[in-house]
């Protein structure tokens, strides 16, 4: 299977989760599993909230920000990779001057 996000149109949500500023997505989902091409703006942010349903893994391509999952603090830069299993409570944050630009995977499990 092949997705495209070209082909997708991006949305743009304010708060996302209660969180700051505005978040740029382009999302596909299909049984069980959702890939979310997204760009947390500068200074916008994902607010605190649960992942009932399953995994959600997110590789940050670019730029740099800040997530918290279950109270541990996590760097976020170009090549790394940030899970937040199953029952688990994140947020992610942009503090920078540029997008952070995140590719997420949420696996219902």
């Amino acid at each position: 299977m092949l997705v495209d996000f070209n082909l997708l149109q991006e949305r743009t949500v304010p708060g996302m989760n209660g969180g700051s500023g505005e978040i740029a997505a382009r999302m596909f989902a299909a049984g069980g599993l959702r890939l979310i091409s997204s760009r947390i703006l500068p200074g916008g942010s994902i607010g605190p909230h649960r992942h009932e349903n399953g995994d959600d893994i997110s590789f940050v391509v670019s730029g740099s920000g800040t997530a918290v999952c279950d109270g541990t603090e996590e760097r976020l830069e170009p090549g790394c990779c940030h899970v937040c299993r199953k029952g688990c409570v994140h947020s992610i944050s942009n503090p920078g001057t540029e997008d952070l630009v995140l590719l997420t995977a949420v696996v219902e499990r």
